[in-house]
């Protein structure tokens, strides 16, 4: 049973990966499911309340990752507060309507968007686009760094 669940955690682990580079899974969401399908396999052996609840709290600074990353590239650009929000605003929405090509073409027409709308040239609102794109690539740098620790500290848990 113990190597049946390890392999199934690992399956969870590399789809989750695989999610966080190509939005169409919840990658940082099957991470977590992995780790505690684990535990319930194993009867929750190695992995207690302590291991689940800071696993928990990274999966929520894993979904912020995103948002902060869309916001602080567009503002490094040049783009104003409100752009920011804009390509937080521009995420969720694109979210909804587009699924996972939301993630790129939301954030980045979120930001011109509402720099347009604050009267700035074409190329400066585009400028603060391309920011918010650079920010979501580089929150996901971050988000895998992030998921391949929780990995490893599952690892050492279980080991």
């Amino acid at each position: 049973m113990l190597n049946t669940a390890i392999i199934i955690a690992i399956a969870f682990f590399v789809l989750g990966l695989i999610g966080t580079i190509l939005p169409v899974l919840p990658g940082p969401i099957l991470i977590f499911a992995g780790m505690l399908i684990y535990g319930l396999m194993t009867d929750f052996y190695s992995l207690n309340v302590f291991f689940f609840i800071l696993q928990g709290l990274i999966l929520i600074l894993i979904f912020a990752v995103d948002y902060i990353a869309s916001m602080l590239g567009t503002r490094r650009f040049g783009g104003s507060k409100k752009a920011g929000w804009g390509a937080v605003a521009g995420t969720i929405i694109g979210l909804i309507f587009l699924g996972p090509l939301g993630i790129l073409i939301g954030p980045f027409l979120g930001a011109v968007l509402i720099e347009l709308l604050q009267g700035k040239e074409i190329i400066k609102a585009c400028r603060a686009g391309l920011g918010t794109l650079l920010g979501i690539f580089s929150g996901t740098v971050v988000k895998l760094v992030i998921e391949i620790l929780m990995i490893v500290y599952f690892f050492l848990r279980i080991y």
